[in-house]
């Protein structure tokens, strides 16, 4: 998508600090963190959001899953706690056209969810 500011990260037409990466995922940090740890894990594939998913990427979307665990292990988080958020739509706070995963943790994040 020539428009989706996630796909120019990707494309490395805008800079980012990346924490992880492979053939099929990307792993950076928040630009406007709301914790000491904040980072953004997405698909290289340009998927708009949940509700766009499809049964290809069932995969993919595990392994996301599988790379947060390492990654809070690896920011220092994994022991004290973090929350994984997904938005999806406008209604549920997606800013960016792109799924993408928020890690977030490094302090205690307050009002719990569910």
């Amino acid at each position: 998508m020539p428009d989706c500011i996630f796909c120019k990260i990707i494309n490395r037409e805008i800079p980012s600090q990346v924490v992880y990466e492979d053939e099929e995922l990307l792993a950076f940090k928040d630009i406007h963190p709301v914790a000491p740890v904040h980072v953004l894990a997405i698909p290289k594939k340009h998927v708009v959001s949940v509700n766009d998913l499809a049964d290809e990427d069932a995969e993919v979307v595990g392994k996301i899953f599988l790379v947060i665990k390492e990654l809070a292990s690896q920011l220092g988080i994994a022991e004290t706690g973090y929350r994984v958020v997904t938005n999806s739509g406008e209604d549920g706070g997606q800013e960016v056209g792109h799924l993408h995963f928020h890690l977030i943790g490094g302090k205690p994040l307050g009002r719990k969810i569910g």
